[in-house]
């Protein structure tokens, strides 16, 4: 718009003290011929603005006179911009960044050019695995800005790709990884950017519950999900130097307990099953043995025999059923057999 080109043209002589026409159209993506009617605009408008002719001529402020549009301090400017870096490969975002750089006062442009400068997202982790934004995250952050409804595919971990028309409310990051907050048929869901396969806008407006606060709405969705993740929880007991591995498996999901005679530590860990638990507890071995409840030490069981099948021969997994037919619990003092393939 008009009116935005003034400010931009306004913040452009202001930054650089005198510029030519075609450095204001090559700067703000104009033609020359708009560029000179925005110069001249603002001289009709009353901004001390005068042109010079000739060799090392162009347009200028009269005296060097300054309009400070942002009222930021230097600590806010460089908050901003520390923000917004990561992000600067939005056209949009570039486009704003570069109109308040020139808004910034001169002995806070340094500050405010390292601060954008400070930060990098590099959307492969170490597994190689592909970031937690995927290539629709542009487009749904116009969707959530325009209030336009979208037609979103979506592929769940566990189903077969689907389509469903949803109401973008917001985006949220949360430990690295983007999720679309939306309105559905079934009321507010979250939708991780990774998973989406397409998303189409459909010119159809968004329609946004009454007071709706993204930062609310969001904390209300990651406590259900929350209690999904924590819905079932195993004892068990484990060598002290198993800790370090249970603390970066299980994280806050694990609570130890006094350290035992034998120098075992015993714990309790939360997990959505308690045979995702098993199965996770189960790559330390003998290292770890889980107490309760009983489905825990049974799936163990299960995985034992599995394991002993596959890398231990049919001999030893008959070996394994005839000791530990299933439905049949031990006493703590016998430690499940998982892991447990004989070599030789």
């Amino acid at each position: 718009m008009k009116a935005d080109r003034l400010v931009a043209t306004l913040l452009l002589l202001q930054a650089r003290g005198r510029v030519t026409v075609r450095e204001v159209a090559q700067e703000l993506e104009v033609s020359e011929r708009t560029a000179r009617r925005d110069l001249e605009a603002l001289t009709a408008a009353g901004v001390p603005v005068y042109s010079q002719r000739g060799r090392g001529g162009g347009w200028s402020l009269v005296g060097g006179a300054r309009t400070d549009l942002t009222g930021f301090t230097s600590r806010e400017i460089g908050a901003l911009f520390l923000a917004a870096g990561p992000l600067s490969a939005s056209p949009e975002l570039r486009a704003a960044l570069r109109k308040l750089m020139r808004a910034v006062p001169a002995p806070m442009r340094p500050h405010a050019e390292a601060a954008a400068k400070a930060i990098l997202i590099d959307g492969v982790d170490w597994s190689r695995t592909a970031g937690g934004s995927g290539p629709h995250q542009h487009a749904l952050e116009r969707a959530v800005l325009d209030g336009e409804q979208v037609r979103l595919g979506y592929a769940h971990p566990d189903q077969a790709p689907g389509e469903r028309t949803v109401h973008p409310l917001g985006l949220v990051s949360k430990a690295g990884r983007w999720y679309l907050v939306a309105g559905t048929e079934e009321g507010l869901r979250t939708f991780r950017l990774s998973r989406v396969t397409s998303a189409t806008r459909t010119g159809e407006p968004v329609r946004r519950p009454e007071g709706f606060d993204l930062a609310a709405a969001w904390r209300e969705l990651a406590a259900e999900v929350e209690q999904r993740l924590t819905a079932a929880t195993v004892r068990a007991r484990a060598d002290h130097d198993a800790l370090p591995v249970l603390r970066q498996l299980l994280g806050g999901r694990l609570r130890t307990g006094d350290v035992q005679i034998d120098g075992r530590v015993e714990f309790t860990a939360d997990g959505p099953s308690v045979e995702v638990l098993a199965a996770q507890l189960a790559g330390l071995g003998g290292r770890v043995e889980v107490l309760d409840p009983p489905e825990a030490r049974e799936s163990l069981v299960r995985l034992g025999r599995s394991l002993t099948a596959v890398y231990g021969g049919r001999e030893e997994a008959a070996h394994l059923d005839s000791h530990f037919p299933l439905g049949t619990y031990y006493t703590e003092d016998v430690s499940v057999p998982v892991m447990a393939a004989h070599h030789g």
